[in-house]
């Protein structure tokens, strides 16, 4: 015998009625409560970028009271002078400079503090804290150990027992890695962690089952370790990467892009345009930059992530 199915109740329509009222009051306390951090993104990061990319076609300048729209004038005069080209090759150098090094010291750093030891902890946050110490602080400070009267020197005269005077930010060919080194040693600490993330996301199980097969550490390292770590991989040298090609402090801390130009990146390049006043000059290079940036890092992304699914 067939029961009917009783008929929705007042009460439930009701319900139903409360609820829904409920998810739209909390949308609204829901966009309510993101408006103050959305309108602080628009005005001080949206905007200032729209403009950017505005201005970049323009003559504006302190040297005139107009702002006048001239094209790609500023870009035919960046590429006619060159320097601009100098600039984008030491960011490049710079950049894959730093992203080589950086991972390389960090992912050994991983690997030998993974056990969770008291002794491993305490050396976890003795390899992080560079990255507390400011940019331009860290800049002055390796400035002034890498100076011919600076520690380094006095260390070195002292151990080879004659002088040295050495001019560590004074080399015109390789004074950029020196600062490339700088750059490493400041955000190692911050990709050290992220390996070390990654490897605790490798099964304990699968090792030991590798371990009991015969396997030498070697082995489980290289067809266990790094293939599961890839996502780390991909995450730290994209970040590495993109942040060096963006680097302005410790360049114009420790060299201000000398000696001559030989570690002059392009964004110590806009600095020193801004200082002399060409400011539509500098907005172009910002765009510069940034497509630059894009055209490097997307590709990238790209490969990695595809390398990923083929592990």
């Amino acid at each position: 015998m067939e029961t009917e199915t009783p008929l929705p109740t007042l009460s439930w329509y009701a319900t139903a009625r409360r609820r829904s009222k409920a998810r739209v009051s909390g949308g609204a306390a829901g966009f309510l409560l993101t408006t103050p951090a959305l309108v602080i993104f628009a005005v001080f990061f949206l905007l200032p970028n729209i403009l950017n990319f505005a201005f970049a076609f323009t003559d504006w300048s302190t040297y005139s009271s107009q702002v006048n729209f001239i094209g790609l004038a500023n870009f035919r005069e960046l590429w006619r002078d060159g320097s601009l080209v100098q600039s984008l090759e030491t960011t490049l150098l710079y950049g894959v400079g730093v992203m080589v090094l950086q991972n390389a010291i960090a992912l050994g750093l991983a690997l030998g503090l993974e056990r969770d030891t008291p002794w491993n902890r305490v050396l976890r946050v003795v390899f992080f804290v560079p990255l507390l110490i400011g940019p331009l602080a860290t800049g002055y400070v390796w400035r002034g150990i890498l100076a011919p009267t600076g520690i380094l020197n006095h260390t070195l005269s002292r151990v080879l027992g004659h002088g040295v005077t050495v001019q560590w930010l004074g080399s015109l060919h390789w004074t950029l890695w020196v600062v490339v080194a700088i750059h490493a040693w400041r955000w190692c600490g911050f990709s050290m962690l992220v390996y070390l993330a990654g490897l605790k996301t490798v099964p304990e199980e699968l090792l030991e089952s590798a371990r009991v097969e015969g396997a030498s550490a070697l082995r489980r390292l290289w067809h266990i370790k790094f293939p599961l770590m890839a996502p780390a991989f991909t995450f730290s040298a994209v970040v590495t990467l993109v942040g060096a090609m963006n680097t302005f402090d410790v360049v114009q801390a420790t060299t201000g892009g000398g000696p001559g130009v030989s570690t002059r990146v392009v964004d110590v390049y806009m600095f020193q345009q801004f200082g002399s006043g060409l400011l539509g000059s500098a907005t172009s290079m910002g765009l510069v930059l940034f497509l630059t940036v894009a055209a490097v890092g997307l590709p990238l992304v790209f490969i990695l992530r595809r390398r990923e699914v083929q592990l």
